[in-house]
């Protein structure tokens, strides 16, 4: 793991700023996510996500208090984007997700950081970084950092029918390794829920998404068995749905790109 840009992370002129601005006023943030995650990789990383332990109106307060510019096109998820000398930046109220199906959810806030870090995604960014350094990490996401294995939080089926974008994600999140070690029962469970997508995500979110993988370090692992150099099987079924779908733009400026990466 790679602690060097941990340490650089936190040396960033915004993220010194805004960590000065709350704890000034007495209220917990911590970084978390995928720029941690990335850190830990030896990548570099540009968005930042911040998850504070404060309501939303708090966060706007003290935004204006420091005159700092913000947007609140997130609020009802408890989303706050500032932009501190030019690094937009998003701070989100501890939350959980409920109700949720497909793409939709309810929240409520909480001050509880573990159960902000259940409603995530995957182990690997469900961690936080605070001003010192320390980093929690409640669902062992360095382990699976350490072993190149992305793991669900919870039950993958549950995970999955939360939010089916999830299952382009993973995919996703296998280009950040170089020899990813694969959860046995995943795949088929995977496979059972891919279709069912279609009816959740639109054409233009799923490729958006898919362009993602391809700007991975490893993207051929999001793509193809390593050991073979197959195409996995879900290509054959997105292909085939944006063509039933006659959806141009995901054939010809999307998925076309996949073959290039073995030639």
């Amino acid at each position: 793991m790679n602690n060097n840009l941990i340490i650089k992370l936190l040396d960033q002129d915004p993220i010194k700023k805004l960590f000065d601005i709350f704890e000034d006023e007495a209220k917990e943030v911590r970084i978390v996510g995928g720029c941690i995650r990335d850190a830990l990789l030896g990548f570099k990383t540009k968005d930042i996500d911040i998850a504070a332990n404060i309501h939303p109106d708090e966060i706007i307060a003290i935004l204006k208090k420091h005159k700092l510019s913000y947007e609140i096109f997130a609020y009802k998820y408890g989303s706050i984007t500032t932009i501190i000398e030019g690094q937009k930046i998003q701070i989100t109220t501890l939350r959980e997700d409920i109700n949720q199906m497909g793409r939709h959810t309810n929240i409520i806030f909480t001050n509880d950081w573990k159960k902000d870090a259940a409603r995530r995604d995957f182990t690997i960014n469900a961690l936080y970084l605070s001003s010192s350094g320390e980093i929690k990490d409640y669902f062992n996401g360095k382990e699976d950092l350490e072993k190149n294995t992305i793991h669900f939080i919870g039950s993958i089926e549950t995970s999955i029918q939360e939010d089916f974008l999830r299952i382009f994600r993973y995919y996703r999140f296998l280009g950040i390794f170089e020899n990813p070690k694969l959860i046995e029962e995943y795949d088929g469970v995977l496979s059972q829920y891919f279709e069912k997508s279609f009816n959740c995500l639109s054409n233009d979110l799923m490729r958006q998404e898919i362009l993602k993988m391809f700007n991975t370090p490893f993207s051929k692992n999001c793509f193809f068995i390593k050991s073979s150099m197959k195409k996995k099987y879900w290509i054959e079924l997105i292909t085939k749905h944006f063509i039933k779908s006659s959806y141009e733009v995901g054939l010809k400026k999307c998925l076309n790109k996949i073959d290039l990466l073995v030639n």
